[in-house]
């Protein structure tokens, strides 16, 4: 089971209008899980940054969710928001031009090879790092592009069990990574030796995450990974499993997690 088909009809649809994206978005925030801790840390690390213009690179930003999040959250602030899927890209540049945010830049850039330098106060990388091969050129250059003191806020699947790594069937999403998943083991191990200290990691989607995502994102991208009709049903579906769905993602938000699915690790040069 994949994403990307399904991503692909909705980048179809809001680029329709401007309105389409930003309900799309707000949709996003609500309903992943994902989002909701990273804004957190977000409005954490732009605190702690203080109240100077600060330079952010948004390394994958896919639909554009954080760039535009971060641009209306995160003042003052430029946004330089990266991703190697043109069409998205161009959708974004669109969007955020007819909306007249002047502050955020688009480009198509391949993070084994890019060349900032000490140029971003905050770098952001949101369900990317499990992607890519070679992450550990990746975040040499994240470190390279970084200003001193600057963020580096990861967030991906974890070794425990993200995306339904360990399931035997063909409902997991792993078919789409390079690898399963981080620890903060991990983590540690490959960004120390570049010259990062570890500032804030911790684990999500323990077991009230997981039942969430199952019923909030799983169990509906599998009926449109079947028929691209049963789009029409998700109302219907979201309109009974909602406000279980919300009540999992409060009672995950509110717990600490040992271990869990998914991991938030802040680093700082």
């Amino acid at each position: 089971m994949y994403y990307d088909p399904v991503k692909n009809i909705f980048a179809t649809i809001i680029k329709l209008h401007p309105l389409f994206r930003i309900l799309f978005y707000k949709i996003l925030d609500l309903m992943f899980l994902r989002s909701w801790y990273v804004r957190r840390e977000l409005r954490r690390i732009r605190t702690l940054l203080g109240k100077k213009k600060i330079d952010i690179y948004d390394a994958g930003t896919g639909y554009g969710q954080y760039a535009y999040f971060m641009s209306k959250e995160l003042n003052p602030c430029s946004i330089h928001a990266v991703d190697v899927k043109r069409d998205w890209m161009n959708d974004c540049i669109v969007f955020f031009r007819k909306i007249g945010q002047k502050d955020v830049s688009f480009g198509f850039e391949d993070l084994t090879k890019i060349d900032h330098k000490e140029k971003f106060d905050l770098i952001l990388t949101v369900d990317v790092m499990e992607h890519i091969e070679d992450d550990v050129k990746v975040f040499d250059n994240f470190y390279r592009a970084l200003k001193p003191g600057g963020y580096l806020l990861i967030n991906t699947p974890s070794v425990y069990g993200g995306s339904d790594v360990y399931n035997e069937d063909d409902l997991s999403f792993v078919g789409e990574h390079a690898r399963d998943g981080y620890s903060i083991e991990d983590f540690e191990e490959k960004l120390h030796p570049l010259g990062f200290t570890t500032f804030r990691a911790f684990y999500t989607y323990g077991p009230w995450g997981e039942k969430s995502w199952r019923y909030g994102i799983k169990y509906p991208i599998q009926m449109v990974n079947y028929s691209k009709l049963l789009i029409l049903v998700l109302p219907f579906y979201y309109l009974f499993t909602f406000p279980f769905t919300l009540f999992f993602m409060n009672r995950d938000f509110k717990s600490k997690i040992e271990k869990g699915t998914g991991i938030t690790f802040v680093a700082q040069r």
